[in-house]
């Protein structure tokens, strides 16, 4: 079997959770036997080469568009849905806060689509997006999709009370590399906090920061700032007390060994999908603070420790509990068992064969 992946053309320059999704999933696949490539919409494409397309994000429909039609091939999308509308609306700054507090979500990741295009940060493959708008191109990738690959029943859900298309679905969801992100010979300090992530509006520091200055507890930050984030950042920096680390971006390997000191990790965004910092935390024995805004509650059930993400002594509140409890040994184990790239890369490959049979 050959499949192409087409995704944002952003992928490697600004990455993400959907960059590991689709970089692991597709080193996956080609251990399984399926010629996976990777290629960014931006790209010419060969799609006599594949039998399949596999499309990732579907809140950019503008990416997608333009290569259902000049294919003409089946495809499956991994919809990635995350819900911007609250922290669009309440959270934002300035004018473009203002601006967002206006509208409607579809039409606010309309304008957030043209922006990117005007200021040259992106492409918009499809024209037709123009005309269509958001909503309406999404409705219509939604209707011709062979099939949804959401992470979650939740998100499957969630996408489809949204756009009202009922569509068949198999659920993949994320995964750990449990070549890298292997527990043996942990020593946890249970006052250091680990928050990794990319640092932007969405995830949330500001919020963590304030929640952790100046507490009794060490928080080390993980990530660099999204590219039009930077004040976002600066903003976290000049709040932060002593006790604030900012790491900058480290590798795989070096974060295993920070997951291995830490007693908890926590994210606390405003919407998550899971988050796949939070699923290697999980393997690699920490205690997780987690959002209650998204899916994380279908992976981490009673296990996790939740927060509100509007209110810093909430984050605090669950930072102290899960400081204080003792490791949630089952929850490795299911992360361990279930929730590999390998097994996301078996499901993947057993949606794909309802599509393209041996």
């Amino acid at each position: 079997m050959r499949v192409a992946f087409i995704t944002r053309s952003t992928l490697y320059k600004v990455p993400g959770g959907d960059t590991e999704q689709i970089i692991q999933t597709a080193r996956c696949l080609k251990n399984l036997g399926v010629r996976a490539d990777i290629h960014l919409t931006n790209e010419q494409i060969n799609y006599d080469h594949y039998d399949l397309l596999h499309f990732s994000n579907i809140i950019r429909p503008s990416d997608i568009l333009y290569h259902t039609y000049k294919s003409n091939k089946p495809f499956v999308i991994s919809p990635n849905f995350v819900d911007y509308s609250e922290y669009d609306k309440e959270q934002r700054k300035g004018i473009s806060g203002f601006i967002f507090h206006l509208f409607s979500s579809d039409f606010n990741e309309y304008l957030k689509t043209i922006s990117r295009w005007l200021l040259g940060t992106d492409v918009l493959k499809s024209k037709s997006y123009l005309r269509k708008g958001h909503k309406r191109s999404v409705r219509e990738i939604l209707k011709r999709t062979a099939l949804l690959l959401p992470t979650s029943k939740a998100e499957f859900l969630n996408l489809k009370e949204k756009y009202s298309v009922e569509r068949p679905y198999s659920i993949v969801p994320n995964g750990v590399d449990a070549g890298i992100f292997i527990p043996n010979g942990a020593t946890r300090n249970n006052h250091l906090v680990l928050c990794a992530a990319r640092i932007e509006g969405i995830k949330n520091q500001l919020n963590l920061i304030r929640a952790l200055n100046n507490s009794e507890f060490t928080l080390m930050i993980v990530g660099e700032p999204a590219p039009n984030q930077k004040k976002y950042f600066q903003r976290c920096r000049s709040i932060a007390g002593v006790n604030i680390i900012f790491a900058g971006k480290l590798s795989h390997e070096e974060l295993a060994k920070l997951y291995k000191k830490a007693k908890v990790h926590v994210l606390p965004s405003w919407f998550e999908t899971c988050g796949l910092s939070t699923l290697e935390a999980a393997a690699m024995g920490c205690n997780l603070v987690i959002t209650d805004k998204g899916y994380t509650r279908e992976y981490f059930g009673d296990e996790a420790f939740y927060c509100d993400p509007s209110d810093p002594k909430s984050i605090l509140d669950a930072v102290r509990k899960a400081a204080d409890t003792g490791a949630q040994k089952s929850l490795q184990e299911k992360i361990l068992d279930r929730y590999t790239w390998r097994k996301a890369a078996e499901a993947t490959l057993e949606a794909y064969k309802k599509i393209i049979p041996d």
